[in-house]
């Protein structure tokens, strides 16, 4: 179990010592955040900001994982949708960095390349696990396993599409979708300490693929606060669609192998709520005329309603960790029924 608290701490002093080096290469070079003409008024002075930061996020993540853990195939797949959402967003941002415009990868090849790690993660989840995933949703307080067939597979696009995308609406605010992710991948981690726990209780040694997990979970965690040393107001570096997309896709990959699907509208709630704000945007203004928020997605309605970038961030923080510690009891309450 000690190897959890080693790969998290690892991760940390690679990422905070590995930062100043980084971020003076990625200036050096000219990779640059891209401002929207059409977002707040106080985003101007962000303009060349370095970005793609997320890349130090997912190296200082990799070298603990690898190191660490015993590399079950559950875990690998976490790690492998992990990189594979990373790499659709630094395609992203190098298209944004080249073209020196706020406009990158065509939403329809992000939707494209997430359907092809989702048909991967569906043929590792019920091919090639000795114990392969049910199609079967589990949903607590309710006490029932909803069957989904076929559906399961839809599902699985939509966890990672939207918890990556997500991740990528709530990268707006300095800090924010750093501090977030962090809260709720620190949840999985305990999590999968808590089912390890569990198995030592049962059959005497740690379950490796829980373990593994939780070593996953502890370098994103790990990474994520060494990347927040730099990324808290004023940022001296964006993580870029790279760290988003990538920490949104670890999230997802955490819900579907732990079997807790159901969970991650807690866990990644704030992320939720701001996906839903845009979509209620798009409607109202396409449907009625009118806007519901003075900007899209909701951090940037604060913003314009005055409030600091400080304080939205603390207080998204704050309603994240309400979320997370909510899904944490349910999942502790009903591991049972979750694992079988």
């Amino acid at each position: 179990m000690v190897e959890v608290l080693l790969a998290g701490v690892l991760a940390m002093v690679i990422s905070i010592l590995s930062g100043p080096k980084f971020i003076d290469f990625l200036r050096k070079n000219e990779f640059g955040q891209q401002i929207r003409e059409e977002g707040p008024k106080g985003h101007v002075v962000k303009q060349g900001t370095p970005a793609m930061g997320g890349l130090l996020i997912m190296i200082s993540m990799a070298i603990p994982f690898l190191i660490f853990s015993g590399r079950t195939l559950p875990a690998v797949t976490a790690f492998f949708v992990t990189l594979g959402c990373a790499a659709i967003g630094f395609v992203d941002d190098w298209t944004k960095v080249s073209r020196r415009r706020s406009l990158g990868l065509a939403g329809r090849w992000k939707l494209l390349w997430l359907g092809a790690i989702t048909v991967v993660v569906a043929v590792v989840a019920t091919r090639g696990l000795d114990d392969p995933l049910t199609t079967d949703v589990y949903l607590p307080l309710l006490g029932v396993d909803l069957p989904l067939s076929w559906g399961w597979y839809v599902l699985l696009f939509v966890i990672i599409a939207g918890a990556a995308n997500g991740v990528n609406l709530t990268d707006g605010i300095d800090g924010l979708a750093a501090g977030t992710t962090t809260i709720s991948i620190l949840t999985y981690t305990a999590m999968s300490l808590v089912a390890a726990l569990a198995s030592i209780r049962a059959i005497g040694r740690a379950d490796q693929v829980d373990l593994d997990l939780a070593i996953l979970g502890a370098s994103l965690v790990g990474a994520s606060i060494g990347f927040l040393w730099y990324n808290a107001f004023p940022a001296q570096v964006f993580m870029g669609d790279t760290g988003s997309m990538g920490l949104g896709g670890a999230l997802a990959a955490f819900a579907i192998m732990t079997k807790t699907e159901s969970l991650l509208i807690l866990i990644g709630g704030i992320f939720v709520i701001e996906a839903l704000s845009v979509i209620i945007q798009v409607v109202s203004f396409k449907r009625f005329g009118r806007r519901v928020l003075l900007m899209a997605p909701l951090h940037h309605h604060f913003e314009m309603k005055a409030w600091s970038e400080t304080r939205i961030m603390v207080r998204f923080w704050i309603v994240t960790a309400i979320l997370c510690a909510c899904g944490f009891v349910l999942y502790y309450r009903y591991a049972s029924e979750f694992a079988s």
